[in-house]
């Protein structure tokens, strides 16, 4: 059931005993005055149905808690110990000066219940309340897009660890499959843990092995019993038939039907990087910057430095890209904007979902690859798509092909055109000649790297709004960039609350108070 504040606490009340020793204009000290007010009874009260039991710990000392343990990058068991050391903690939370906290599995049993509620993110959307009524957003109609990797908090696995690992969780959680892999596996005893014990500096013997565990995953799908699986056995068998086909191939000298088995040279799109949490992916922030996690995404008024919108996704997939994730970072905006994002924003359907929205997009255009060193780009060729026809830079004018392909591409060839032009070496180097490409979208693309190359207004605009969401980013991840839980969900509430926590900051700050239950902003504040 519903715990409530005692009316008296567990020794002398630390805020009013100690407050000169709480550093004013902190998160703690504004814990400590109007926690009730931020984290109001009511707000939890659909998490505890009941009215029988014990009395819970009062949700909002869990919930001062957590906004403190986010943005301070605690464990749960340190979390517990700063509330039972801390004074500021103490404080913060209403805990009187001899009161030993509580278990700190009470933070699992917290997240849960929030996570069962359907309303998972009500802090962070608590505060985004307080933002809207303090009004410091009024007025203010820019928002800033952009994303950063977050490492996962497991270890990434060689194949041969994930098929074993794979195999040995479906022995333990699918009925009748420990029986199928006495049988029929025996590459390895998989009641050990361990690596098997093999001479791994010699290249036989571990082909041998990757063949023979991927021999047994495939036996071992192959034979189950026919049954009904609940989630975490059909888990179980997803990620075996997943593993056992991800980082194999068959053998060099294999007919195809010997059932010979190799790693495959090279990595798989969309790999799985561990059992253990297995929505971890494989991330290139960069052409040379590899990173095992996930990706967060964020829109930030940039003037206030607040954020609007969060979200942790998968790091691989079109529907996790940033492109795809900017519509639902401003879904609840209900205004127009102005939207400034580099060039991972810059697709045409991305600029074209925002047009439609009713958003201007000041976002940085993708660049343009010449099929030559040196030689020229698309903006290089007059392209007329409704009259359908494409002239090179040496005058020769062909027509464009209807759109085709899932891209929904046009093509112009240029062929034999290309035969002794003395432009051809800044050009091409096909032996057809040039062809070129273009997509959806290519005259709202070219207008938009004209202006971004030739605006001055626009030029200054973006430089000075859209660098200030590295400042957000470089708060979201200082001392956080390694997750602490696994799989999507988990990570996510985890970033709206650290979201939630950071933004609380920002506004006390700016000068956050509370009036006859206004919210509002003094900026008399020193």
């Amino acid at each position: 059931m519903l715990g409530r504040r005692p009316r008296e606490p567990v020794g002398p009340d630390v805020w009013v005993t100690c407050r000169e020793l709480i550093p004013v204009g902190s998160v703690f000290a504004f814990l400590a005055e109007h926690r009730d007010e931020l984290f109001p009874e009511e707000m939890f009260a659909d998490l505890y149905p009941s009215t029988n039991g014990r009395p819970s710990v009062p949700p909002q000392v869990l919930a001062c808690a957590t906004v403190l343990q986010v943005l301070e990058n605690r464990t749960d068991h340190d979390a517990v110990a700063e509330l039972r050391c801390d004074l500021r903690w103490k404080a913060a939370c209403g805990l009187g000066l001899y009161d030993t906290g509580f278990d700190p599995s009470l933070f699992i049993y917290f997240r849960r219940r929030l996570a069962a509620s359907g309303d998972r993110d009500r802090i962070f959307a608590r505060v985004r309340e307080v933002i809207n009524a303090t009004g410091v957003l009024k007025g203010r109609r820019r928002r800033a897009l952009d994303s950063t990797v977050f490492e996962d908090a497991v270890a990434t696995q060689d194949t041969v660890t994930q098929l074993i690992a794979a195999i040995r969780r479906v022995v333990r959680q699918v009925p009748g499959a420990a029986a199928v892999a006495a049988a029929w596996c025996s590459a390895h005893d998989y009641s050990d843990p361990g690596k098997p014990r093999i001479a791994w500096d010699d290249q036989a013997a571990r082909d041998a092995l990757v063949d023979g565990l991927v021999g047994d995953a495939l036996r071992l799908l192959g034979r189950l019993p026919e049954q009904n699986l609940g989630e975490q056995a059909a888990n179980a068998v997803g990620i075996l038939a997943l593993v056992a086909g991800q980082d194999v191939e068959l053998a060099e000298d294999s007919d195809g039907t010997d059932g010979r088995w190799r790693i495959a040279r090279g990595t798989a799109q969309s790999r799985m990087v561990s059992t253990v949490d297995p929505d971890a992916r494989h991330i290139h922030k960069s052409r040379n910057q590899r990173t095992d996690g996930y990706k967060g995404h964020v829109a930030l008024e940039p003037e206030s430095g607040l954020f609007t919108a969060v979200a942790l996704r998968r790091g691989d997939g079109g529907d996790n890209y940033e492109a795809a994730v900017a519509e639902d970072l401003l879904a609840d905006e209900g205004q127009a904007l102005t939207v400034l994002g580099d060039a991972a924003y810059g697709t045409g359907e991305c600029r074209a979902r925002l047009a439609a929205a009713g958003h201007t997009p000041l976002v940085k255009p993708q660049p343009l690859r010449p099929a030559v060193p040196g030689g020229f780009t698309l903006d290089d060729f007059r392209i007329d798509t409704s009259a359908g026809v494409v002239t090179c830079p040496a005058g020769h004018t062909v027509p464009l092909t209807a759109p085709s392909g899932p891209h929904r591409q046009r093509r112009a060839y240029y062929n034999q055109l290309c035969v002794g032009c003395p432009l051809r070496g800044r050009c091409t180097t096909g032996k057809a000649g040039r062809i070129v490409t273009i997509r959806p979208h290519h005259d709202a693309q070219a207008a938009a790297r004209h202006q971004a190359a030739t605006d001055p207004a626009w030029q200054d605009e973006y430089r000075r709004w859209r660098p200030l969401v590295e400042r957000g980013i470089a708060w979201l991840t200082h001392r956080s960039r390694r997750l602490r839980y696994r799989g999507v969900f988990k990570n996510d509430a985890w970033l709206h609350h650290r979201a939630a926590a950071l933004n609380l900051r920002r506004l006390i700050n700016l000068g956050l108070d509370i009036t006859n239950g206004t919210w509002t902003i003094n900026t008399t504040n020193p």
